[in-house]
């Protein structure tokens, strides 16, 4: 769904979102709207159909107890009530048809009676839980459209591309985070991991980047944009202790990046223990060289600073990805990691135009999806950057 069609559902009002809710649950839809009702009503008629049709001692029209119980699991409450009480004027007409001996008596009728108000209390309690489910991932999407803001077109003269996968598909949003800020002195990309899941990550996530949206802007040395995640870093896990929370421990992997103003074959790396950038381009697939440094928030277990920023050309045309440890950490069912580089490599020889940043990142993402089976055992992000002009002719995005 569209970033419009997001914000179009979280206008809305509440009738048309209990609409949706259903819409999101109806199985059998034609030419966009849905007949679910065809089920419970064809049951019905087959019902009656096979009690007409069939000897007195084979009697099933109280079977129609069935018909409301399907509406429930498929429609909503005010339709679950009609087949409720179509169901119960079914059995009084098919019952009464046949010769006194024949007929099922009162206590079918009760069944089907009390099937039917039944089945309508059962819908009412699952359209109620839908409700509240589209109204928590309401709140969910809120949330990381709050943190992990949309990120334009060409923002701060980089091409990107980027991709978010929530290990619990539900919450849709845990600890990676990642954002481009430019400014005066040029532009800055974040890319990182908080240690932990939950609310507390999530939380932890949210600070780093409104620090980093700050002093990404503002500061005109990288190095100081560094000290200052560091030092948030320490604040807000200080903070959370002074609440009585059990986030003393809490830290983050990251890697920062500089693109400075006017030098367009250059880039800045300051990196906190995160998976080392790749870079992707005509000549191949590497590494950048970086000194390794301790994650966020751990800078206080040595008597240095922040870790050093270590500058390093680029080629024209090459494209930097930078991934979480969702990707790095992907097991198959024999419990191999997926070789990113080698993937990354071997799908370059095959087609230079993998380097494009969207191209980049969505060979990435299926590649591991394929390789743990989809099944995703840490939030996973994946992110690629590139100056804007500088890929080489016929790489371009198709």
């Amino acid at each position: 769904m569209s970033d419009r069609g997001r914000q179009g559902l979280l206008d809305r009002s509440s009738r048309t979102r209990r609409r949706h809710v259903l819409q999101r649950h109806q199985l059998l839809r034609v030419r966009g709207r849905s007949v679910t009702w065809l089920v419970p009503l064809l049951t019905l008629v087959v019902i009656a159909f096979v009690d007409y049709n069939t000897s007195g001692e084979f009697r099933i029209v109280s079977w129609c107890v069935f018909v409301a119980a399907i509406a429930a699991a498929l429609c909503g409450v005010w339709t679950t009530a009609l087949f409720a009480v179509l169901a119960l004027l079914t059995y009084v007409a098919a019952d009464s048809a046949w010769p006194v001996q024949y007929r099922a008596g009162p206590a079918d009728f009760v069944l089907v009676l009390a099937g039917g108000v039944l089945s309508v209390l059962a819908a009412a309690v699952r359209v109620r839980g839908e409700r509240r489910m589209l109204h928590m991932r309401h709140i969910a999407e809120t949330t990381r459209r709050t943190v992990l803001r949309p990120l334009p077109p060409g923002w701060g003269g980089l091409d990107h591309a980027e991709e978010y996968l929530a290990a619990d598909a539900d919450a849709r949003m845990g600890g990676d985070f990642y954002d481009i800020q430019p400014g005066p002195n040029g532009t800055r990309v974040l890319l990182g991991d908080v240690q932990g899941k939950g609310l507390g990550a999530v939380e932890a996530a949210a600070a780093l980047l409104g620090t980093f949206r700050e002093a990404g802007y503002h500061e005109p040395e990288i190095a100081t944009v560094a000290g200052r995640l560091e030092t948030r870093m320490r604040r807000h896990r200080g903070h959370t202790v002074a609440l009585g929370r059990d986030d003393g421990d809490r830290f983050a992997t990251a890697v920062l990046l500089g693109f400075p103003e006017g030098e367009a074959g250059a880039v800045e790396v300051v990196d906190f223990g995160h998976e080392p950038p790749l870079a992707v381009g005509p000549g191949g697939v590497r590494l950048l060289p970086l000194a390794e440094g301790l994650p966020l928030g751990l800078a206080e277990l040595t008597d240095g600073g922040p870790p050093p920023v270590l500058r390093t050309a680029l080629a024209p045309g090459e494209t930097l990805l930078l991934v979480t440890d969702g990707v790095t950490e992907a097991r198959d069912r024999a419990g191999a990691f997926y070789p990113l580089v080698e993937d990354v490599a071997a799908a370059l020889a095959r087609d230079p135009r993998t380097a494009d940043p969207t191209r980049l990142v969505a060979f990435v993402r299926d590649r591991t999806l394929r390789h743990c089976g989809g099944r995703l055992a840490d939030d996973t992000t994946i992110f690629a950057v590139r100056r804007q002009g500088s890929a080489p002719r016929g790489a371009g995005a198709v």
